[in-house]
C-alpha cells in the first residue's frame, strides 16, 4: 500500500477520514464548492498539518523531510501565481532533479504532447490562463516522472482540468495515463462527474469537510448519493460509451 490514512483531519476544516491509495490508481476528488477537497489534498501532500495517523511508503507523513517528499509526490494548486519574468524552459528546469540529457527529451515530450512546444522562451508572465495551466501541470509530472525519478511515486492535482479547452484535457488524460502506466499514483479534484466515470478506477466523494462515500466510479456517482448533496435532481442513462449522469 502507498499511502495509509487513518482518522486525519483538521480541526473545523476536515472530520477525520480513513483511506488507502494504491500504485498506479487514479483517483477522482469530487464533490460541491467548499466540501473539504483542496484542505484533504493539502493534508496528504503534507503541507497541512493534520491529527490522525498517515504514512507514505510504510513511514509516517510527519517524519518526511521536505526534500525527500518533494522528490516522490508532486503537487499542483488550485491557484498559484506565476513567479516572476523567467522563461517557461527556466520554470520547468527548476523541476528536474537532475539535469541530463535524458531529462531534457523528457521535457520536449510533454510539452509536445501539452501543446507547448513553441512556448520555451515565452516569460512566465506572457502566457495565457489555460498556457500557465498546462506550464504547471508539465512542471509537476517532470518533478515525479519515474524516467528521469525513481523515487517519484505519487501526484496530487487540485482541478488540474481548470482553464483547458476539450483538445487540452484530453492530452492531459493521454499523459496522465502515460504516467499510471508507469506505476504512477494520482489523485485529482474536479468537478465533471462523467469525467470521473470515465476515467477514475476510484472516486473519493466529499461534502461539508467529511468524506462520505468512497470507491469505483459507478458506485459512488449515483443518483441517490449525489442529488442531495448537490441539492438538484440528476438522471443518469446507459450509454454504449458507458454511464451518463445528466440534469434535466
Amino acid at each position: 500500500m502507498l499511502m495509509q490514512c487513518r482518522g486525519a483531519s483538521v480541526t473545523g476544516r476536515l472530520a477525520p477520514v480513513d483511506l488507502e491509495l494504491r500504485a498506479g490508481e487514479l483517483v477522482h476528488l469530487v464533490g460541491p464548492n467548499g466540501a473539504g477537497k483542496s484542505t484533504l489534498l493539502n493534508v496528504l501532500a503534507g503541507l497541512l498539518p493534520a491529527t490522525g495517523d498517515i504514512h507514505l511508503s510504510g513511514q509516517p507523513l510527519a517524519q518526511w523531510n521536505g526534500v525527500a517528499l518533494a522528490q516522490t509526490r508532486g503537487w499542483l494548486p488550485q491557484q498559484q501565481p506565476p513567479p516572476g519574468q523567467m522563461p517557461v524552459w527556466h520554470y520547468l528546469r527548476m523541476h528536474v532533479l537532475h539535469v541530463t540529457s535524458e531529462a531534457d527529451l523528457l521535457l520536449l515530450q510533454v510539452l509536445e504532447r501539452l501543446g507547448l512546444q513553441d512556448k520555451l522562451m515565452r516569460s512566465l508572465l506572457q502566457l495565457s490562463g489555460g498556457e500557465w495551466q498546462r506550464v504547471r501541470l508539465a512542471a509537476v509530472v517532470l518533478q515525479i516522472h519515474p524516467a528521469i525519478n525513481a523515487r517519484g511515486k505519487l501526484l496530487f492535482l487540485d482541478e488540474p482540468m481548470s482553464a483547458l479547452d476539450v483538445a487540452q484535457q484530453r492530452a492531459v488524460d493521454g499523459l496522465l495515463a502515460q504516467l499510471r502506466a508507469a506505476g504512477i499514483t494520482i489523485v485529482a479534484s474536479g468537478h465533471d462527474l462523467n469525467h470521473s466515470l470515465r476515467h477514475a478506477d476510484r472516486v473519493w466523494l466529499m461534502h461539508q469537510s467529511r468524506l462520505v462515500a468512497q470507491g469505483t466510479a459507478d458506485s459512488v456517482l449515483t443518483v441517490s448519493q449525489l442529488a442531495p448533496l448537490y441539492n438538484i435532481q440528476f438522471q443518469r442513462i446507459e450509454t454504449p460509451q458507458g454511464a451518463l449522469l445528466l440534469v434535466p
